[in-house]
């Protein structure tokens, strides 16, 4: 196991995904009450995944790492993202939301071997290029620090300096990130993030992205071509969208076997789960209905045979038409907290607290647990090799020497 730290851990969703990887959580950080109080359900239900999680309630400005030991492999989370959501108000570094000072800290004081961090793609928006690249280089470079009164532009001067200068580097992480869309890996949701992962610079990680493995093109041939998604979800004929089958002649010519699995969709998410509003939910924590969905401009509800557009938490409250989605005879329904949980990969076991707003804004501020699993795994794999080749190394070192 990877031992590990989370800061800003939410609801779990990153955590979980990564121990279900091999990562080992020394501590979860959260200030959010709510967020612990979901977790703290989880742990006491017995759910054992999360049976050995240390919840840590408190402001990551107030800890100190020293209390956590010596040997942290890893520092993940996700630093509140408001300041870059397209949704937000774009304050970035003027925001006093903006957390990545505190991730850069941690690494500074924890030195640990590597790190995984997560956020909006909106963090890629042209107007804040410069401060992206100030985030990217304080985690190449943690030890160098802002001087005095230094303003962050000062800072960033610093850091370009350094970073293209020689001579002893310190503590150094080769540094890389890529905007991924969850549905490219399997998620049953359109949601495009920001993957931030660096390896510190003695550890010569040769570590890269896991790769796509489903797409939207095979999700139009098994829909247009040989139609196996509706076979698989037994949809007559005179039921299945229009839209699929416009481009039925071009599609027919794909190379399947190039294709890949297809994209995962709200129906595929929903699979098994009776409609809250005609049905005795009680199997299932989490699904109850709810009414009042309505579209509005902008807002019209995810496709059932689509990925769910992305299930957002919303800064003033969550914003229905987003968090709903359109049933096979039109009408619109808001998803329930398990449908989301579903659409954000979480385990049928793994509980929420608190109202549906307060349940979807923590599955609206989460990852996807699968995108987390998969980009753990590819991780915890490059461990792996890197150990084995430092064994190598040794080994024929000391058959160096004893030839000698």
């Amino acid at each position: 196991m990877v031992r590990s730290i989370e800061l800003f851990s939410g609801a779990g969703g990153l955590a979980l995904g990564l121990h279900q990887a091999g990562f080992s959580p020394a501590a979860l950080i959260e200030w959010d009450k709510n967020s612990c109080d979901s977790i703290n359900a989880n742990i006491t239900s017995g759910y054992s995944c999360v049976a050995d999680w240390n919840i840590v309630q408190t402001d990551v400005r107030l800890v100190r790492y020293s209390d956590y030991g010596s040997d942290i492999q890893f520092v993940t989370g996700g630093p509140p993202c408001q300041p870059f959501s397209l949704g937000g108000k774009h304050k970035a570094n003027n925001d006093t939301r903006d957390m990545f000072p505190e991730a850069v800290r941690a690494v500074r004081e924890l030195r640990p071997k590597g790190f995984i961090f997560e956020n909006v793609k909106g963090l890629l928006r042209k107007s804040f290029s410069s401060y992206f690249n100030y985030i990217l280089l304080q985690l190449s470079h943690p030890e160098v620090t802002a001087k005095g009164d230094m303003d962050w532009t000062e800072h960033l001067k610093m850091l370009e300096e350094y970073h293209t200068s020689s001579g002893d580097r310190g503590l150094e992480y080769n540094v890389v990130f890529r905007l991924v869309n969850a549905a490219d890996y399997g998620v049953p949701q359109q949601r495009h993030r920001v993957i931030i992962v660096g390896f510190r610079s003695d550890m010569d990680a040769h570590w890269s992205f896991p790769e796509p493995t489903h797409s939207k093109e095979a999700l139009m041939y098994a829909k247009a071509g040989d139609e196996s998604y509706w076979e698989e979800h037994q949809i007559a004929k005179k039921n299945r969208s229009e839209s699929c089958c416009s481009d039925k002649r071009m599609i027919q010519m794909i190379d399947k076997a190039i294709l890949g699995k297809r994209w995962q969709t709200v129906r595929d998410a929903f699979t098994g789960l009776p409609n809250p509003q005609y049905h005795n939910t009680g199997e299932f924590t989490n699904h109850e209905f709810r009414e009042g969905a309505k579209p509005y401009a902008g807002h019209s509800g995810s496709v059932l045979d689509e990925p769910s557009k992305t299930i957002k938490a919303g800064a003033h409250g969550v914003p229905g038409g987003e968090n709903m989605f359109v049933l096979d005879d039109g009408s619109l329904r808001y998803y329930t907290v398990r449908e989301s949980a579903r659409i954000q990969t979480f385990p049928d076991n793994y509980q929420f607290l608190g109202s549906w707003t307060e349940s979807m804004r923590q599955i609206g501020n989460a990852v996807p647990v699968k995108l987390a699993n998969i980009i753990g795994k590819s991780v915890i794999r490059q461990m792996g090799r890197m150990i084995i080749s430092d064994a190598e190394k040794r080994q024929a070192g000391n058959k160096a020497v004893q030839s000698a």
